[in-house]
């Protein structure tokens, strides 16, 4: 493998010829315009619903606190499949869930041998196509601050976890948004840049594409546009159900201050009552698994806005450091919140390894966990760093 023509180097045009690119209002991402995690009690114990937490507490009564809204009506739900050949269903409690596959990055470590597996076997394990995506060369997955973003997914110690996943939740979806819209604007012929004949599939590449149930509960190939549009009104839904992320200020509950009681958590609920995640703010039993398929969903659109569109629009919008930014802290916010296993990382697992050998991911983070050092590093070398 060599370095030079390993991958498909383009010049950066900000106004591609046809193309009507209002990237002005995109310039300025939210990606880390998040509340300081490391906020005094004080301030905290000033957030007095969690739908002022999650940014929704300044909007009118009856407005959405979703980006979108679902008024259209609630879509099919998605599948979980990622492969071409899975066809799973999120919505099948009673089926007892298949054993997960290890991650990517564990079961290729190793050679045939037994032995450590070198950078290059490590990337052909992957199957990339040549030259490799943009996106995997280190000069082109860079960021538009410098820092910890592990500063912006820990949880504070006085706000309640489900209050926290859901905030993540909201914010994440919002920051994706942003992006999505960037693919939704019309061309001066009508068109978008993700549509059915750029795009006929929800796809990652070449080895991932991923279905949607239809109203007879059947996973269904469709083009990536309208794979995205359903995804929308589908999160949305779920966000604006009250049952779901409840705004009622009364019920809100912050986390126990360890330096008050070492009661155990299921000692402060009343004894033999199930508990879950969230119980405490008015959260429903299925809260978490709800998160957990829309943080799903979020990745696979991320995937798709990197296999597909990276170049164009983003990096010709000069819009690729912010895709960056917002990507390494969802993957980062995922992870430690175990809305995302490994296995299901596999789109993108080239570029969570070259993040954990150029030091984007902390090594005391779960990404850098379910990394794959010797890939990146070799990433790493082949863009000359």
């Amino acid at each position: 493998m060599a370095g030079a023509g390993s991958w498909a180097l383009v010049p950066r045009c900000h106004r591609p010829s046809g193309r009507r690119y209002h990237h002005a209002r995109f310039l300025s991402m939210p990606c880390v315009a998040y509340p300081n995690p490391h906020l005094s009690p004080a301030n905290l114990a000033s957030i007095n619903s969690n739908a002022r937490f999650r940014g929704a507490a300044a909007k009118p009564p009856g407005q959405n606190k979703s980006p979108t809204s679902s008024t259209a009506g609630q879509p099919s739900s998605p599948t979980v499949a990622q492969a071409p050949q899975s066809q799973a269903s999120v919505r099948a409690p009673s089926v007892p869930p298949l054993p997960n596959s290890p991650s990517l990055a564990q079961t290729i470590g190793m050679d045939a041998q037994g032995g450590m597996a070198n950078g290059d076997d490590i990337l052909g394990s992957y199957h990339l196509p040549r030259p490799m995506p943009i996106w995997l060369n280190s000069n082109y997955g860079k960021h538009i601050v410098k820092g910890n973003f592990m500063t912006l997914s820990a949880r504070p110690k006085t706000v309640e976890q489900g209050e926290w996943i859901a905030h993540q939740v909201v914010e994440h979806y919002r920051n994706l948004w942003n992006f999505v819209r960037v693919l939704h604007e019309k061309e001066e012929d009508g068109t978008t840049i993700c549509n059915a004949s750029t795009c006929p599939r929800m796809s990652a590449g070449t080895n991932h594409s991923f279905t949607w149930l239809n109203s007879r509960r059947e996973p269904v190939e469709l083009p990536a546009a309208e794979y995205m549009t359903l995804m929308q009104r589908w999160i949305s839904g779920k966000i604006d159900d009250t049952n779901i992320f409840p705004t009622d200020p009364s019920g809100v509950s912050y986390a126990h201050n360890p330096s008050i009681t070492t009661t155990p958590l299921s000692q402060l609920t009343n004894p033999g009552e199930p508990d879950w995640i969230g119980k405490r703010s008015g959260f429903p039993q299925n809260f978490i698994d709800v998160c957990q398929t829309i943080f799903r969903q979020m990745f696979r659109v991320y995937a798709h806005l990197y296999w597909a569109h990276f170049t164009e629009p983003f990096y010709h919008l000069n819009l690729e450091k912010s895709l960056n930014s917002c990507f390494s802290h969802f993957i980062l916010t995922a992870t430690a919140l175990d809305m995302l296993k490994p296995h299901e990382l596999e789109p993108m697992q080239p570029l969570i390894d070259l993040w954990a050998a150029n030091g984007t991911f902390p090594a005391e983070s779960k990404a850098y966990e379910y990394a794959n050092l010797r890939a990146g590093e070799r990433l790493m070398q082949l863009a000359g760093v």
